[in-house]
């Protein structure tokens, strides 16, 4: 028997606010069941181990980015801006209740020299579904595919450092790391001439 829906939102947004705002090791699964104030045979129905609660708050918060980045997607108004779109929504991301102070999944995989298979799984489907829209994007941008996944992939890199210096700089937009990626698109743009 599984959790009813509002039960599992509530551990959800326990785990979520404790995992991602004290740390994952800094939680003990009775403080997420305190929060969400269900028993431990609740949660432990639902999550047989706190590994597995982890892994269903990542993917929850997977999904709210990338509704979140897909709205900011369709403010673009071209391919560049389409693809460009990742930063506004980075910021968007931040400014909603459910946002942090900086990347779930960065700090998940930074709590873990060797991920139990759940957690390892969430972040690699995260930085997968990036790595794989940037490239996509990119491609309206850089037709040639082998172009198109190396400016994705700098991308990335650009996405990771900004989610990083959040964690340096409280209140820390992405106009900076922006203003670099439009250089990197520039540039690529100007190779296929």
């Amino acid at each position: 028997m599984g959790l009813r829906p509002k039960t599992e939102e509530r551990i959800l947004d326990a785990a979520e606010d404790l995992f991602f705002t004290r740390g994952i090791a800094a939680t003990p699964i009775d403080a997420v069941i305190a929060r969400a104030g269900v028993s431990a045979a609740t949660l432990y129905r639902g999550y047989p181990s706190k590994e597995s609660l982890l892994a269903a708050a990542l993917d929850r918060r997977q999904r709210a980015w990338l509704e979140t980045w897909d709205t900011a997607i369709s403010r673009g108004s071209d391919d560049a801006g389409r693809l460009l779109a990742i930063f506004d929504a980075l910021d968007d991301f931040r400014d909603e209740p459910h946002g942090s102070r900086w990347c779930a999944f960065l700090g998940a995989a930074a709590e873990y020299s060797d991920p139990p298979t759940e957690v390892a799984s969430a972040v690699r489907a995260d930085t997968d579904a990036m790595r794989a829209r940037l490239a996509e994007l990119a491609r309206a941008v850089v037709p040639e595919p082998e172009a198109a996944a190396d400016l994705a992939e700098r991308l990335l890199l650009v996405v990771s450092g900004d989610l990083a210096m959040r964690l340096r700089e409280p209140g820390h937009r992405a106009a900076l790391a922006r203003s670099t990626a439009e250089l990197l698109v520039a540039a690529a743009s100007s190779t296929r001439r």
